[in-house]
């Protein structure tokens, strides 16, 4: 992903809100497979991490990208960004810049 590109999601990312919260059980099977559902309906999702999560913000956003096949747009204070492009051309609803 070009620096451009992240940018871009950064800004559709803004007005989003967080539709994830991962609390002290922190990244379970089931977290999991509700980001990769979400990420394959929406392709862009925030997340949002509470204060009794003892993990850090960027090793879940690894473990999470790495599970769903997805990229870490951006981690900011307890905030996380995923972007995944739908499989198919058609059903894709964000169209990044080249």
């Amino acid at each position: 992903m070009t620096s451009k590109q992240r940018s871009y999601l950064k800004g559709l990312a803004m007005t989003m809100e967080p539709i994830f919260q991962i609390g002290k059980s922190s990244v379970t099977p089931e977290i999991t497979a509700a980001v990769a559902e979400a990420l394959e309906a929406r392709e862009l999702i925030k997340i949002n991490v509470l204060k009794n999560c003892m993990d850090d913000e960027k090793s879940i956003a690894q473990v999470l990208a790495e599970r769903t096949h997805s990229e870490v747009v951006q981690v900011i204070g307890k905030k996380i960004v995923l972007y995944k492009p739908a499989k198919e051309e058609k059903k894709r609803k964000i169209d990044l810049p080249k």
